[in-house]
C-alpha cells in the first residue's frame, strides 16, 4: 500500500471566536494528532465577534473522521463539522498577475472569457486575472498562462457551505439530486450524486 492510499482529505468548517490563539490552538491540534493542514481560509461570519474557518485535513482516516469531534473541546470554538460526505458546495480563489506585450494581451484576456475569470488589472506589461472554481480549473488556468510568464500567483484555500435543503422540513447538506416530486409523492432515481466545486 502506498503512503498516498493511507491518508485521505477531509473538508472542515468551524465557527470559532475572534480571539488571539484560536488558530494557533487549532493547528497544535492537528500537528499532536498528525494531521496536515493542506489548506485553510478564515473570515468574518454573519455574527459579530465570530469567524468562519474552512480547512482540509490530510491524514490517517481514523484520526481525520475524528477531528470536527476534538475541536468543538477546544476553548473557543463554537462549533465544528466534518461535511466531507455532506452535500457541500466548495470553491477556491486565485488572482494571477502575468506578463503581456501587445500581441499577447488579446490571447490572455480570450483564455480569461473561457475560463469565465476577471480581468482586475491592466498594466503596461501585465494583467491580472480573478479566478474562483475548483482547484483543477484554477491549475488549468495557470498551466495555459505559465508560457506568457507568470509574475505571482495568490490563492486561497477551499471555502464551503452546505448546499440548501430541496424539502420542506429536512436538514441542509442531505444528498437530494436523486429525489423528485410527482403528484405529491418522492421518487427515487439511484443517481450517485457528486459534490459541487469543480467548476
Amino acid at each position: 500500500m502506498s503512503t498516498q492510499s493511507k491518508f485521505e482529505a477531509r473538508t472542515v468548517t468551524a465557527l470559532v471566536e475572534d480571539r488571539p490563539g484560536v488558530l494557533a490552538r487549532i493547528a497544535g491540534l492537528c500537528r499532536r494528532r498528525g494531521l496536515n493542514i493542506a489548506s485553510l481560509a478564515v473570515g468574518r461570519s454573519e455574527n459579530p465577534g465570530l469567524s468562519r474557518l474552512t480547512f482540509v485535513l490530510e491524514g490517517p482516516p481514523s484520526v481525520v473522521d475524528q477531528c470536527a469531534a476534538q475541536l468543538e473541546r477546544l476553548v473557543n470554538v463554537i462549533e465544528a463539522h466534518d461535511i466531507t460526505n455532506m452535500n457541500h458546495i466548495w470553491r477556491e480563489l486565485a488572482l494571477v498577475k502575468v506578463k503581456t506585450t501587445a500581441e499577447t494581451r488579446v490571447e490572455v484576456l480570450e483564455l480569461s472569457r473561457v475560463f469565465r475569470a476577471n480581468i482586475i488589472d491592466i498594466g503596461a506589461n501585465s494583467v491580472t486575472l480573478e479566478l474562483t472554481g475548483g482547484r483543477e480549473k484554477i491549475d488549468s488556468l495557470i498551466t495555459l498562462l505559465d508560457r506568457f510568464g507568470i509574475i505571482e500567483v495568490m490563492r486561497t484555500g477551499r471555502v464551503a457551505v452546505l448546499r440548501g435543503t430541496l424539502f420542506e422540513g429536512e436538514e441542509d447538506g442531505q444528498f437530494q439530486a436523486n429525489r423528485n416530486w410527482a403528484n405529491g409523492v418522492p421518487h427515487e432515481y439511484h443517481i450517485t450524486p457528486g459534490v459541487s466545486g469543480s467548476v
